[in-house]
């Protein structure tokens, strides 16, 4: 499904912004508006279908939590399998940790020490990018392992916040929606 501003414009529309949180100054885009209209939800699923359906994907990253959401559905979608990258202690096995830095303190995800295997073709994804932090952290993790590729995408991204700066590598990265400001 071919991307238009007709849908962009539904999507942005279905997106609930939340002011002064998680802090005050911060306008927080709330994905959970989208996520529960059926039909947007299935229609952004096959937009991120099309973009990577014929790229061998072979295991789609998603980051907590929100991007277990539409990360999980692209993953059976592609017929490829589903990894977690979780926050500190949530994992039950063996795992990875890298911590990095945030406007207000520090934090860290983690991956299972067997979740990638030598070859695979692995889709980092994640509702949104805003200044970069935790994906840069996540693209690390995965970098970790022998995969083949890497291809990182969001469904918003916050162009203003210049996260993107953060991935100075080849990756390919497409974000579904933007905003400028």
């Amino acid at each position: 499904m071919a991307m238009n501003e007709r849908l962009i414009h539904e999507f942005k529309s279905a997106i609930r912004n939340i002011p002064d949180f998680p802090r005050k100054g911060i306008m927080f885009k709330d994905l959970t508006t989208l996520f529960r209209n059926r039909v947007l939800l299935g229609t952004l699923i096959e937009v991120l279908y099309d973009y990577y359906r014929d790229l061998g994907i072979t295991r789609v990253v998603g980051i907590e939590s929100r991007g277990f959401i539409a990360g999980s559905a692209l993953a059976v979608k592609l017929g490829a399998g589903f990894v977690p990258i979780r926050k500190p202690g949530k994992l039950p096995a063996g795992s990875y940790r890298k911590e990095y830095s945030l406007e207000y303190g520090s934090d860290a995800v983690e991956i299972h020490k067997d979740a990638l295997d030598d070859g695979d073709i692995v889709l980092l994804h994640d509702d949104l990018l805003a200044t970069g932090g935790t994906s840069r952290a996540a693209l690390d993790l995965i970098r970790l392992f022998p995969v083949k590729k890497i291809y990182i995408n969001f469904i918003v991204e916050l162009k203003f916040l210049n996260g993107r700066q953060l991935f100075t590598s080849p990756e390919d990265i497409y974000s579904v929606i933007s905003y400028e400001a």
